[in-house]
């Protein structure tokens, strides 16, 4: 092999670990201003302390590449929970998508704005615009990042897994500027202990949180997930504790339940302990739903 054929062979195996390595710690998804956004009031400053951040108003994704295996072109939006109060960044985000990397998934934590009159024309929309637009500019730059446009995928814990549901149920409702008309459908949703329905079982938190504490039932019903499920909802894996206090189980049961109904294809794991909130590791068994998600991912071809 003569001298520039090798240099051009290296240059061409580097580049993307150098585009990689030196990838913004964190990506706006507006630069150009927030859709929707009020003036900030004085004093209302992002806070980002210990595992959680809050009082969002300039929403961004973290992108998290693999660097020690080769990356497969999947990648996961993952939207950590706290009750649309909060952000639970670190248990619920920069651990997992260190986790996804180690399965050459590309990862992306997703600040998100939290539900609040304050800086929102509309509460109700401002956190799906965030989700959605993730998704629009993912597959945007997805050429630059080396990622497949239909193995885009979107995660969420708690509040968090209400969002990443309202993102593959919701998606011909465009709530962002989408000119070029790219699909904001999700290829694939994981819901790790999800708030749902805002009926029956609903976390009330996170439902006043987002729609306030009086909203009109058309309102709850739109955001009851499992009442917008259809033969286009992305395939599902879900997993949660069957002792959860704080988000009844039948959360996911619902959803579940809808997805059959509609052929969706649709996997869940309900262990019978573990809380709410337990992130990577349920603690009370030596079960890791970590694997049984990767297995699904490669059972439907999104590995």
């Amino acid at each position: 092999m003569n001298r520039k054929k090798f240099i051009v062979i290296v240059f061409g195996m580097i580049t993307p670990l150098l585009m990689r390595a030196q990838a913004p710690a964190e990506i706006k998804l507006y630069p150009g201003g927030v859709p929707g956004a009020r003036p900030v009031p004085a004093g209302y400053v992002e806070i980002d302390a210990n595992d959680h951040a809050s009082k969002v108003t300039d929403p961004t994704i973290i992108p998290f590449f693999p660097s020690s295996v080769p990356a497969n072109g999947t990648s996961v939006i993952i939207c950590p929970g706290g009750g649309y109060s909060g952000l639970a960044i670190v248990k619920e985000g920069y651990d997992v998508a260190k986790k996804f990397n180690e399965a050459g998934i590309t990862a992306f934590v997703l600040k998100y704005r939290l539900p609040n009159d304050a800086i929102m024309k509309d509460k109700s929309i401002g956190p799906l615009q965030d989700v959605q637009r993730a998704i629009q500019l993912i597959r945007q730059r997805a050429a630059e990042w080396h990622l497949d446009t239909a193995k885009v995928g979107v995660m969420g814990f708690s509040a968090g897994g209400h969002l990443a549901s309202t993102a593959g149920t919701h998606f011909n409702r465009v709530t962002i500027d989408n000119k070029e008309n790219i699909s904001l459908r999700p290829n694939f949703m994981l819901l790790l202990y999800p708030v749902i329905t805002f009926g029956e079982f609903a976390n009330t938190g996170s439902r006043d949180a987002l729609i306030g504490k009086n909203p009109d039932p058309k309102l709850m019903a739109l955001y009851s997930n499992e009442l917008q499920v259809t033969a286009a909802t992305p395939p599902t894996f879900l997993v949660q504790a069957g002792d959860d206090h704080t988000v009844p189980v039948q959360n996911s049961i619902l959803f579940y339940e809808a997805l059959l109904k509609a052929k969706v294809n649709a996997e869940m794991h309900l262990y019978q302990a573990g809380g709410h909130g337990f992130g990577l590791n349920n603690k009370t068994t030596d079960d890791k739903w970590f694997d049984r998600c990767t297995n699904w991912l490669k059972q439907n071809k999104f590995l």
